[in-house]
């Protein structure tokens, strides 16, 4: 299966999931079961000092991945057909070590709750079999008239 970014978002500009956003992270999220997964390495740009990548990237990654995670449970449950669009409502990063920068960075995310239109995504970015950083967050799908509603 291709990665869902590309299948149903190949004109997203998002900074971090964007695959028409050639300066983005442009992280591709694969479902394998009830996990979505992703692998992304970072380069020297997205470094905070030697060596360490800089928060806020980590912090895109994570929001990001999730959305894509909380997109895919809607789709897959609501059985329409329609992929539906799915905003970040408030997301909570842990960062429980510093991340390496150079080598690659492992995400994996699921669902935690979902009551549609909301859902809770637990996530984890591991670097060198280590957890790095963890997100809880929370995503809601909008429809028509909302500013992100036809982003993908």
């Amino acid at each position: 299966m291709s990665n869902l970014q590309d299948i149903y978002g190949p004109e997203t500009i998002c900074f971090g999931c964007g695959p028409a956003n050639e300066d983005g992270l442009q992280i591709k999220s694969f479902v394998e079961g009830d996990v979505v997964v992703a692998d992304w390495t970072p380069e020297p740009h997205h470094q905070a000092f030697p060596g360490v990548v800089n928060g806020g990237i980590i912090g895109s990654l994570l929001d990001c991945h999730s959305n894509w995670t909380a997109a895919w449970h809607l789709f897959d449950a609501r059985g329409d057909g329609r992929f539906p669009v799915t905003v970040t409502a408030d997301f909570h990063v842990k960062l429980r070590r510093p991340t390496p920068a150079g080598v690659p960075l492992h995400l994996e995310a699921k669902v935690a709750e979902a009551e549609d239109p909301r859902v809770v995504v637990e996530a984890t970015l591991e670097a060198d079999g280590k957890v790095c950083g963890t997100c809880r967050a929370t995503f809601i799908a909008v429809e028509e008239g909302h500013p992100a509603f036809h982003r993908w």
